[in-house]
This record gives C-alpha cells, structure tokens and sequence, in this order.
C-alpha cells in the first residue's frame, strides 16, 4: 500500500514541528507538555503563562532559547523545564567549550535544581552544514555540566523530521545522514533520548491522496501493515514514531528513548487547519501518548503539544501562527481535556 510512500521527500518542507499528565492513566508522573513559543507581541507574562501551565495540570514546558524572566517564573513551581540552545549559538558552543561553561554557568547553574530542567535541547532542526555543529557543542554542554556538577541535566537535539529516510513502512525507517548515527551513540553514552519533531499534519496536508485524515487525526477506518515486521499501525502519528525507533536500532542505539519534542495542528489558515481537527487531533494525541507504539508498546511516548499559543509574528505561511491551544488573552481556542 503507498499509503505513506515518499514521506521523507514530503516532510522535508515541514517549518515546524506534552501531553498532559493529568490524562494519561496509567502512566508514572508527567508524560510531556507543551512548547511555549514567544514569538509574539501580544503574550501574557511568564508568570501568567507559568501559572496557566500549573492552573491546567500541564506538566511540562519546553522553550526554545534561555529567557531569565522564563527561568525565574518557573522556579519553585514543578514544571519539567526542556530548554533550548538557540539555533544561532551552536557553532560557538561547538568550537569553544569555555564558551558552552558559560553557557551552564548563565542558564543553567543559578536556577537548577529550582527549576526543574529535564533536557538542554542543542538546536531546533537545525539543517545543512549547520547540523555539523551539533555534535561537537553537545559534548562541549555534556561537559561542561559535569563540571559545574550538574550531570543529571540531560543534553539532547531537536530534530526535524526529514532526519529519517525510507520512513514507510515504518521498519525501513533509517538516518539520512551519517552524523546523525553519531549523535545517536552519543545518547547511548549518555542515556539521554533523542528529541524529534513529528507532524502527521505535514504528512497529510503533502499526500492527501495517499494519507487518509481519519489515519491523521487518530480516528478509525484505516489499517495499515507494515510489510517488513507485520505490525499493525492505525494512526500516522505512531508509523512516524516508529521510524524513528527503526532509525536509532539501525544505528546502534536500540535503547535510546524517543521524545517527541513538537507536534500539533493548526486551528486555521490552510488545508484541514480547523478549529475540528486541531481539537480532534490533539486530543487525541493527549489521550494516546501514554500506549505506546506497535514497535514498543507500554512505553509511553513523552509528547510536548506545540503549542501553548497562537504567535502573531511567526514567519511563513498562515498556518504557523495558529497552532496555539491557547489565545494570547489565555482564553482557548478550542476545549481540551487536560
């Protein structure tokens, strides 16, 4: 079935790619969260968003770059923290470890264990002769948090989803370039997961021929098998998971966990972006991340919503500055359970 056939060629336009531990039954402690995005000129202060994060039992945050007034807001107030490396800072961090022990020093060392920072995430999709930087500035963070005796912060990158190749079916699922095996040993070394972003939204909206959106929004009437292992997947979001899986035991690092660190759907501004199918799809999305995948069922899958709101001045197309579950005002924009 061609269900998903070329789907790495189609994510590789993809801009962007938590769920909430109060849902997910069965499952220890908190299971995820949701990105707060600040590119905005309307958005409540971050102690407002702080205390709506808390106020609906949204466990944890991730944010893209260090913010002090971020930090201290969440001091004290249990929120899971995945913090970011700017995508500009990588080729400093990378060629200077001094620089990555300041780096610590500044945005990590005054506010942990006060705040609670889960994983420092290297980049957000970083591509091209960029990516190259990756590697050598998660070393340089890796060591340079031992050193300041903070070694149980976890230091990972955020991936796009074009980082996996032949990723239908789901068990041909492989790195398309050799540093990403690298990256994947490191992880292994250091018991960190790897972040990915996964958008069954850019799947559908580039093969809607192919992709049917009930398989996208986690509704029934599609079954696909994969044909190289048998399993048997009945929503998109768990094949592209899979093929991430496939990717790292291909590399050598079959124990490496996978965190979804992106994934939503936006509520206006281009094909299936409805105010429906955003709340269909991450509800739903909430509701599964605690199951598992076909490849490793039980393992809940930690899952950070994107996003907290809509952004008013993000750039592209319509769609990227509506996949806010909330609206700046902090009223939401459709209902979900939390």
């Amino acid at each position: 079935m061609a269900l998903i056939e070329g789907f790495a060629h189609m994510l590789a336009g993809a801009m962007v790619i938590g769920v909430f531990a109060s849902l997910l039954t069965g499952v220890q402690g908190s299971n995820g969260g949701v990105c707060y995005g600040m590119i905005a000129d309307d958005l409540p202060s971050p102690s407002e968003v702080v205390q709506l994060y808390r106020s609906n039992g949204i466990g944890n945050m991730r944010v893209y770059f260090p913010d002090a007034e971020v930090m201290e807001a969440l001091r004290g107030s249990g929120v899971g923290l995945v913090l970011g490396v700017a995508n500009e800072d990588i080729g400093v961090l990378a060629a200077c470890p001094s620089c990555a022990a300041s780096w610590v020093l500044t945005n990590v060392r005054p506010y942990y264990p006060a705040v609670n920072i889960l994983y420092v995430a290297v980049g957000n999709e970083v591509a091209d002769a960029a990516a190259q930087s990756i590697l050598p500035a998660m070393r340089n963070l890796q060591g340079a948090l031992a050193a300041a005796g903070l070694a149980g912060v976890k230091v990972s990158t955020c991936v796009r989803y074009d980082a996996i190749a032949n990723s239908f079916p789901p068990s041909s699922g492989v790195f398309a370039q050799p540093y990403m095996a690298d990256i994947a040993r490191f992880l292994v070394a250091t018991g960190a997961p790897l972040l990915a972003n996964v958008y069954p939204y850019f799947a559908y909206r580039g093969d809607p021929g192919d992709i049917s959106l009930n398989y996208a929004l986690f509704l029934p009437g599609t079954t696909v098998r994969d044909s190289g292992n048998g399993l048997v997947y009945t929503n998109l979001f768990d094949a592209m998971v899979d093929a991430v899986h496939a990717a790292l035991e291909k590399a050598g690092a079959p124990d490496v966990r996978v965190v979804v660190s992106e994934s939503g759907w936006p509520s206006a501004g281009g094909t299936a972006a409805s105010v429906q199918n955003a709340q269909t799809y991450n509800q739903n999305l909430i509701n599964h991340a605690g199951q598992g995948t076909p490849r490793r069922p039980g393992a809940p899958v930690e899952t950070y919503v994107f996003a907290m709101f809509n952004e008013n001045k993000k750039p592209g197309e319509p769609t990227e500055r509506n996949f806010g579950l909330f609206y700046p005002n902090k009223s939401p924009v459709y209902p979900i359970t939390f």
